[in-house]
């Protein structure tokens, strides 16, 4: 089953694929892969639920994948930071997957009942926050534009060929809580924006894994 911390077993290691990637995978090699896994999701007592949309649509250069940049909001732990669209699980949902389909329409005005459902990760515990974090993965045809929420202040979509690009696999200083630490990220190629770290880091490396592709976590040096 995939590990969601990555250790690194020898600093030689850094940022090199353990299993080569497809070179041409598509969407439906991804629906093949996820309908073969068995994600993991036991209950876990006193952590909030929250549950989030990892998109994919077919692009020029293969899959792509589409991240929110969240808005700066005093008092939000993931002000500013890179993610998914997602969000709280409601006492009204059926469940968390209708959680990620509302929050998506909610912040992007993104029905995701008009996508591919093709399946789901195993569940993340926060390691800095008593959260869980439910992923779901679907495939979207032509979507957009988005009307943003007051939560969200950009989304994009990143080539999976990007997401494993070796050099793109860094140490990267980040800030949560009022203090700031070095942390295994990815550096993604749109101009401007903070690097990918925390719960959707380990989401992308848990489903890079799935695909066929493993980077262990960079050393701190």
């Amino acid at each position: 089953m995939p590990n969601p911390d990555y250790r690194p077993v020898s600093d030689h290691e850094f940022c090199r694929p353990v299993n080569p990637f497809p070179a041409q995978v598509t969407l439906a090699d991804i629906s093949c892969r996820l309908a073969d896994y068995m994600p993991e999701h036991p209950a876990t007592l006193g952590l909030n639920h929250a549950s989030v949309a990892l998109v994919l649509r077919e692009g020029d250069d293969g899959p792509e994948v589409l991240f929110i940049e969240r808005a700066s909001r005093p008092g939000d732990p993931w002000s500013g930071d890179l993610g998914f669209p997602g969000g709280k699980v409601e006492v009204g949902d059926y469940g968390p997957r209708e959680a990620a389909e509302r929050e998506s329409r909610e912040e992007l005005d993104l029905d995701l009942g008009q996508a591919c459902y093709i399946g789901r990760l195993s569940d993340v515990v926060g390691a800095h926050m008593p959260v869980r974090v439910s992923c779901f993965v679907y495939g979207a045809g032509l979507i957009g534009p988005f009307s943003f929420s007051d939560e969200v202040q950009d989304a994009f979509w990143v080539p999976l060929a990007e997401l494993v690009a070796p050099t793109r696999h860094i140490m990267a200083p980040v800030r949560f809580g009022g203090g700031t630490f070095e942390r295994p990220s990815i550096r993604l190629p749109t101009a401007g924006k903070p690097v990918l770290w925390g719960i959707t880091y380990r989401l992308v490396m848990q489903f890079l894994e799935i695909l066929g592709s493993h980077y262990p976590t960079p050393p701190v040096s």
